[in-house]
């Protein structure tokens, strides 16, 4: 089997730098974009360079980014111009290879190994790509080149803005073993935390550790981990088209006033769990478990997770278990600034076993299920805000 050329193309500071393309003025300030303050989505989505170099980081308040930066300049968020420069870096990519992965809307995978007869190496793709985005869409983009899709995101970390950077089988051991560990992908800040305690501190500790510690610490995600940073991953380039099941579908609100009530809460989780579930019956998915995620008023965050037998796709069901979770987990020492929960553990029906018990939920789901529908047929021929459930009317 011939050794894969794998590319991760981040197109850098997506947000601001598209921005900035209609809004040149401040092209030489310190900019970010932020959410709305009025509606407390005020946080910073994305900056530019020079905002970095004040040390703005994202996802912190503005009131935060503007101590470090009293000349930073504020722009709001344009999705629909975002997702208009994302087809079209997609479309660059497809001159080069169909196998493209979307990682989000600034970042995809693509497979060029067959490509390679035609357009040279892989660092060769890189280079025409990175340049192609410049010249024609007026942004920059950092591309990775690997063997395997965990180092070409790596890869494309490593050095920014506008730049290529290779890690080649042969050595890639001397190039990425001593960095941090929370460089790779799917390293986050919680999972740090646990390997930095029994003193796992770079990559090359995660491949020299203990299988059986990663595993106790961290589950089969742990055993995953130290496969990916000996380099043994090989998950192939999946085509955005191509159909899988997802890991989680959820849904989060923030209002605006803090939320100080297990009745106030159980209203959202239900206007929440509506969504939710209209997307899990579309998509013909139960979930077997729910996660439910609180923001305090001082911005803590916390994550609950708890799996149930069988499945389900019913929108109240979810609410009630998501509710369950929430009065096991939280105990409103503090208001409540989010509130959110997913579905999660998702199976297709085929794998999904339905307890038909007379006295179980299986019948209180039917005959959800089917007010559900009503309710949507509703909805699509006369409006979301046609007909609503009574808890989630406001008084």
């Amino acid at each position: 089997m011939k050794e894969r050329t794998i590319l991760h193309c981040d197109l850098n500071n997506f947000f601001a730098s598209v921005s900035l393309l209609s809004n040149k003025e401040y092209i030489d300030k310190p900019v970010a974009v932020c959410g709305s303050v009025e509606e407390r989505h005020g946080i910073v989505l994305a900056k530019n360079d020079i905002a970095k170099r004040y040390g703005v980081k994202t996802a912190e308040a503005v009131w935060e980014a503007k101590l470090k930066c009293n000349e930073l300049v504020i722009l709001e968020p344009d999705y629909p111009e975002y997702m208009r420069y994302s087809k079209m870096a997609k479309e660059i990519y497809s001159r080069y290879t169909d196998l493209i992965e979307p990682f989000g809307v600034d970042e995809c995978w693509l497979d060029v190994t067959g490509s390679r007869l035609l357009f040279g190496n892989g660092e060769q793709i890189a280079e025409r790509i990175k340049n192609d985005i410049k010249r024609e869409l007026g942004i920059t983009a950092s591309v990775g080149v690997s063997f395997n899709k965990i180092f070409a995101k790596l890869g494309s970390d490593m050095k920014k803005p506008d730049a290529v950077t290779l890690i080649p089988k042969e050595s890639f051991k001397e190039i990425i073993y001593n960095l941090p560990a929370e460089d790779l992908l799917f390293v986050g800040k919680n999972t740090k935390d646990k390997l930095n305690r029994v003193g796992i501190f770079t990559i090359g500790d995660i491949a020299k550790s203990d299988e059986m510690l990663l595993k106790k610490m961290l589950g089969v995600s742990g055993c995953e981990l130290k496969r990916n940073a000996m380099g043994l991953d090989n998950s192939p380039v999946l085509p955005e088209n191509y159909h899988h099941i997802p890991k989680s579908v959820g849904r989060s609100v923030t209002p605006k006033s803090d939320i100080e009530s297990r009745e106030e809460v159980w209203k959202i989780y239900v206007r929440l769990a509506e969504d939710i579930s209209k997307t899990l019956s579309e998509e013909d998915l139960f979930a077997t478990g729910v996660c439910v995620h609180t923001r305090d008023s001082s911005l803590n965050i916390k994550e609950t997770s708890k799996s149930f037998k069988g499945g389900t796709n019913c929108a109240m069901t979810l609410a009630k278990k998501a509710m369950e979770v929430f009065c096991e987990s939280y105990s409103f020492e503090k208001p409540l600034r989010s509130v959110g929960f997913r579905a999660i553990n998702l199976k297709e029906r085929a794998d999904v076993a339905v307890q038909e018990d007379i006295f179980g939920e299986y019948l209180c789901d039917k005959k959800e299920e089917n007010l559900e529908n009503s309710m949507r047929i509703v909805r699509n021929k006369y409006g979301k805000e046609s007909i609503k459930r009574a808890v989630t009317v406001d008084t």
